[in-house]
């Protein structure tokens, strides 16, 4: 009996999938349940397992689009599984092919490179202008380099002599592919405006240091920045719920949740997971989400639902020590906030001059939508936030905050 395999639906807007990678090849006996194929759609990669046992027929390439649906291989389950390994046999094709290949690469370069050597007097003259006799096409006997030769030869100052130029052409995952579409339409279709704020992380440095190993030995998680961060945006899309919309056609769409999309850095390029009901979610919650979501997308175990949705980006490029960017809208959103690296700057504390730990934060936000009153209003309530955990996230409980 022979079973056609076809494309399933990662999702309901998805429409049709890239084969990334075959993991067997045409004519193998696969197991039923075994990953045959990692599949890209336009929100993450997803693995293909075989629906039986049996030889495998593949009726499609690597980097072909195949609609969802579509037959992409042939399973006879009627075939009994081989005996011994017979890969040997499948080996020698490919061996055969490439020979002649091989050969041709010599005979190219005999017609391109000089074989002999310069004459003395052509080497005077080389040294003189800088030129390297083996890059000089001799037309002497035996490819030798004439005087001749040298005279015509020209140094550029433009050319090079030496070192590798080589260059590389691959095609793009259709998730890298979406995500630029995405990125460009964001550029294209929002009025994006971007403000920014600078952010004295003293308090949560202090808090970090007193209380992150008590956190990670009883929570099994890092006390980090993001949860601080998270719990300050929460707060501040309270006080100003316009960040906290979106524009669908002629109307404007508020919430009252908030699921945060964390920007994080994949196998496949950039992936947005989203953390679903932050506004319930105490520091041991976002942490422990957070380090999920991240471990998901690094595997490539993402799925379409945890990429799906969200109301407010959180993007750190500070992982990466960039001092800081004008981050872009992930929509429908209205509004991302970038993080940076923290670097130690001299400020003016009470008339006098102190170091401390500083952060610069932007918003970019949809100036649809959203005024200059509400964006920079947003983001003076992060940074009051961030800048007064123990009070504003914490209600002067850090322990309890904590659940220590």
């Amino acid at each position: 009996m022979i079973l056609e395999m076809k494309v399933p639906s990662p999702g309901e807007s998805i429409t049709e999938v890239e084969i990334a990678t075959w993991l067997v090849q045409d004519g193998d006996y696969v197991e039923k349940d075994q990953a045959i194929a990692e599949v890209d759609s336009d929100k993450a990669t997803l693995e293909l397992p075989a629906e039986a046992s049996g030889i495998i027929t593949l009726k499609a390439e690597e980097g072909d689009a195949v609609a969802v649906g579509a037959v992409v291989c042939l399973i006879d389950t009627s075939a009994s599984k081989p005996e011994g390994d017979s890969a040997p046999e499948k080996e020698e094709a490919p061996k055969k092919e490439e020979a002649p290949k091989k050969e041709e690469k010599p005979a190219a370069e005999t017609k391109t490179y000089a074989t002999g050597t310069a004459s003395p007097a052509a080497k005077k003259i080389l040294a003189e202008k800088g030129i390297e006799a083996s890059s000089i096409s001799g037309t002497g006997k035996d490819g030798r380099v004439t005087k001749e030769d040298a005279v015509q030869a020209v140094p550029s100052m433009g050319t090079p002599t030496g070192g590798n130029r080589g260059s590389s052409r691959s095609r793009m995952s259709m998730l890298r592919r979406k995500v630029a579409e995405r990125l460009v339409e964001a550029k294209n279709t929002t009025a994006m405006l971007t403000t920014f704020n600078e952010v004295d992380m003293s308090p949560i440095f202090a808090l970090r240091n007193e209380y992150k190993e008590t956190f990670k030995n009883k929570h099994g998680v890092g006390l980090g920045f993001m949860s601080f961060f998270t719990l300050a945006v929460v707060r501040a899309l309270k006080m100003y719920p316009a960040v906290n919309s979106m524009i669908d056609g002629n109307e404007m769409i508020s919430y009252d949740f908030v699921d945060i999309s964390i920007a994080v850095s994949g196998p496949k390029g950039l992936m947005v997971p989203v953390m679903r009901n932050t506004e319930n979610l105490s520091f041991r919650g976002v942490e422990s989400e957070v380090k999920r979501l991240a471990i998901r997308a690094r595997d490539g175990q993402i799925t379409v639902d945890e990429m799906t949705g969200g109301t407010f980006t959180i993007s750190n490029g500070g992982v990466f020590g960039s001092m800081l960017s004008t981050p872009i809208i992930n929509p429908p959103q209205s509004g991302i906030l970038g993080m940076h690296n923290i670097v130690e700057r001299p400020v003016a504390v009470n008339g006098k001059v102190e170091i401390r730990p500083i952060m610069y934060v932007a918003l970019s936000y949809d100036h649809r939508i959203i005024d200059g009153k509400e964006s920079v209003g947003f983001l003076v309530a992060v940074k009051e936030a961030l800048e007064n955990p123990t009070e504003l996230l914490m209600n002067n409980e850090v322990k309890k905050a904590l659940e220590l």
